[in-house]
């Protein structure tokens, strides 16, 4: 891991210091109550399978798959293993990644679906062979044993009521886009269900998608099909579900002509996404620390392998459209607008000042104080 990594698990456990260290030290006490009791089915020498969903979105490979690498190695005293793949946004092949993992007997899996429910079958094989599922940042479908994400509907309130607020008391004054995300992932939904509680009746929303896949060039492609149908002058503001879609977004509105770009939302706080704000181009996007919810998950997988129990893990039980009282741990996230970049992501260690602040963008960042 890198030194801006192994600065970010620092900072992020000083902030987290409530939800890390107490459940990492009630979980060890749990495992050692396992193994005094003779329950514990497996030691330290375990394999955890990682199915993530996709590589479009910086995230998962940048941050959630070396933070849950670093993470099993420190609960298992560095013999635990993580068995990684990516599905590429494709389902059949997440499908075909989990049968792989069966076969080469991994202890424990954490999947991000990349689509909640054709992963049900999958993750039923799985469960038949023995071998445990966590359901990583987004609720699949089938016999899950545990599931950690964060506050997906809340995502949607912050988005929606940031961009009312940005447009003020001309909130009405034209028209909105709507850019959801993929049908294929349940937390699209939320997000939209959330967004969707802010902007009824405080906007009007000329046009609304459900963007096939969490693609950027599908959402220029809609965003170039707004244009022409409301016309340039109309928009006003744009509801993007995260921070990849935006930048299509913004290089279709760039492309209209338009004398000032509208207000446009997004999520995920990829460093791209900063660097628009930073300039100017994007209002906000939504910051999901992901240096806790990684751990968390591999913290579940681990323990769940060894046959311990989540009681001192997960707080709190959510239900699927398959499974009911599943254990969780729900993560809050943040609105992150250019008045506090410092206070997120840098002062968290997720980018140094340097990373956002290059040749392009250092005047935007002079003017905002980031040195």
């Amino acid at each position: 891991m890198n030194t801006r990594m192994r600065r970010a698990a620092v900072a992020v456990a000083a902030t987290a210091m409530a939800v890390s260290l107490a459940a990492c030290g009630s979980a060890k006490e749990s495992g050692d109550k396992t193994k005094e009791s003779g329950g514990a089915k497996k030691g330290d020498e375990i394999k955890i399978g990682l199915l993530l969903p996709e590589n479009q979105t910086a995230r998962y490979e940048k941050f959630d798959k070396p933070l849950i690498e670093k993470k099993v190695s420190e609960l298992t005293n560095g013999k635990g293993k993580v068995v990684y793949a990516n599905a590429k946004q494709d389902a059949t092949t997440q499908t075909q990644q989990v049968d792989t993992m069966i076969t080469n007997k991994v202890d424990a899996l954490i999947v991000d679906a990349v689509d909640s429910k054709a992963i049900a079958g999958a993750v039923k094989k799985a469960k038949d062979q023995g071998i445990p599922v966590v359901a990583f940042d987004r609720l699949a479908e089938g016999p899950i044993d545990a599931y950690t994400s964060f506050d997906n509907e809340q995502v949607g309130h912050v988005q929606g009521k940031a961009l009312v607020d940005a447009l003020g008391a001309k909130a009405k004054d034209g028209q909105i886009v709507m850019m959801n995300g993929a049908i294929t992932d349940p937390n699209a939904a939320l997000f939209k269900k959330g967004a969707h509680a802010e902007l009824d009746g405080k906007v009007n929303i000329g046009k609304e998608y459900d963007t096939k896949e969490w693609k950027p060039e599908n959402a220029n492609a809609n965003m170039e099909g707004a244009i022409s149908a409301l016309g340039k002058d109309k928009i006003i503001g744009v509801y993007s579900a995260n921070d990849g879609m935006a930048g299509g977004i913004i290089t279709a509105l760039k492309a209209a002509g338009l004398p000032k770009l509208p207000p446009v939302t997004g999520q995920d706080a990829e460093l791209a996404g900063v660097q628009r704000i930073v300039a100017g181009e994007q209002f906000m996007s939504v910051y999901k620390p992901y240096v806790q919810e990684g751990p968390i998950a591999a913290e579940m997988a681990v323990a769940l392998a060894k046959g311990e129990k989540l009681d001192s893990i997960a707080k709190s039980k959510v239900d699927s459209p398959t499974t009911k009282g599943v254990p969780s741990v729900i993560l809050p996230v943040v609105s992150l607008t250019k008045d506090n970049i410092k206070d997120t992501v840098i002062k968290d260690g997720i980018y140094k000042v340097d990373e956002i602040c290059t040749s392009n963008y250092k005047a935007a960042c002079d003017a905002l104080g980031l040195k």
